[in-house]
């Protein structure tokens, strides 16, 4: 796909600036430069995101776009890993084929892929069928079939498979953002029947900015009790995909929603839960160990449940935030140590933070940005004290905690 002398200079030049090469165009008269830097960009893109890929110097890549948008290599082996328990809980435990309708680069394709005896990678853009059809020989994807044609047409004619991937664009064709699942290219909401025909499993992968409650309704309209389980998918505390797994096999038991940060899984099932503990108001909080959960859990919003499986109390329904008079090992967030508990009070709050220059202040619920009650606080960004600023009924509170150990 790439001539050599274009890339004799792609392997040579792979740590340098894009910006400064793209001006050096003139001097490498034998060099494809737009080829060479959009390569070296997408390597230096890839090194961090899907480093395996990085690691094979072959490796082709696309334009900024599909390679901003594909999912990493942690996400992907995510979905790698839930596949696997799924096809081990299929009565047939069979391996036989998938298909991906929306290809993408085919980071998530290759991840999954790997777990069958054959792949059909589906996807519209010429450039990068081209693309998969290299990477795939370059990782030894031997399995995989490449289809140049839109996936809603090839969902017509394809025999049935045990897994049908399909990753909705989440741009319109104006290239602007779109959230709802309706909203998205292909319309799974149209194509729910057909793809729960076509397959035993059928994984969808969301924006992270959809509720998952909505959603979750919206496809049971269309096949009642389809869906099966919900993962709310984060790395590095940071919410990047919304998982959803269906089923057309009847079953009884309750959605899964399945919070994962990182290498850190809970999981909830969406049945009616108990009233969220709430804190007593006359018991001090001093000493108590508070806790904020992650953001897949606060994306999940499954507040009464994590109280009540973990055995933490919340400081207010709408704070999201909990304490306990001891830590605890396995909670799916931060733990920190309350110092002392102050109202606004000017006179309060410069008696509790005294002898204090630098915090790291976080706002739930609570009509002051972290700007402006860093500005009030006369407090610096870090530092070993944390203060979460929080309403506690009606009145607005500042609690100031040290992150706890271990």
């Amino acid at each position: 796909m790439i001539d050599n002398a274009t890339r004799q200079f792609i392997d040579g030049h792979r740590q340098c600036d894009i910006h400064q090469l793209a001006l050096q165009a003139r001097s490498h008269g034998d060099v494809d430069m737009v080829v060479a830097v959009e390569q070296i960009a997408g390597w230096q893109k890839a090194r961090t995101k899907i480093p395996s890929w990085a690691a094979h110097k072959d490796i082709v890549y696309p334009a900024h776009l599909s390679l901003e948008q594909c999912s990493s290599e942690q996400t992907a082996g995510y979905k790698q890993r839930l596949c696997r328990r799924l096809l081990h809980d299929l009565a047939e435990g069979r391996h036989e084929s998938m298909a991906d309708l929306t290809g993408g680069f085919g980071v998530d394709f290759a991840w999954l892929c790997s777990l069958f005896d054959k792949g059909i990678y589906v996807e519209r853009q010429e450039r990068l069928c081209a693309c998969a059809r290299h990477n795939f020989e370059v990782l030894g994807l031997t399995q995989a079939e490449v289809v140049e044609d839109d996936g809603q047409t090839v969902l017509d004619s394809l025999p049935h498979q045990q897994l049908i991937f399909v990753d909705p664009a989440r741009r319109d064709s104006h290239g602007g953002r779109t959230f709802a699942i309706d909203d998205c290219t292909p319309d799974v909401l149209q194509l729910l029947s057909t793809l729960l025909q076509k397959a035993d499993i059928v994984m969808l992968k969301l924006s992270p900015m959809l509720d998952w409650h909505h959603t979750a309704a919206s496809l049971n309209h269309v096949c009642a009790d389809s869906v099966r389980e919900i993962h709310v998918v984060a790395m590095g505390n940071e919410c990047k995909e919304l998982l959803v797994v269906l089923t057309a096999r009847a079953s009884d038991l309750p959605i899964t929603i399945h919070c994962v940060n990182d290498d850190h899984t809970v999981v909830f099932t969406d049945t009616p839960a108990p009233p969220l503990p709430l804190v007593d108001n006359n018991i001090p909080l001093k000493k108590k160990h508070l806790f904020e959960p992650n953001a897949a859990v606060m994306k999940a919003g499954c507040f009464s449940a994590l109280a009540h499986h973990f055995g933490v109390t919340a400081l207010d329904p709408n704070s999201h935030l909990f304490v306990s008079d001891t830590p605890i090992k396995d909670f799916p967030g931060r733990q920190f140590i309350i110092q002392a508990v102050s109202t606004m009070n000017k006179r309060m709050v410069r008696q509790h933070l005294a002898g204090i220059q630098k915090a790291n202040i976080t706002v739930r619920n609570f009509p002051i940005s972290v700007a402006d009650l860093r500005k009030r606080l006369r407090l610096t960004d870090g530092g070993d004290t944390y203060i979460f600023a929080t309403t506690i009924g009606k009145e607005h509170l500042l609690v100031i905690t040290e992150k706890a150990l271990g």
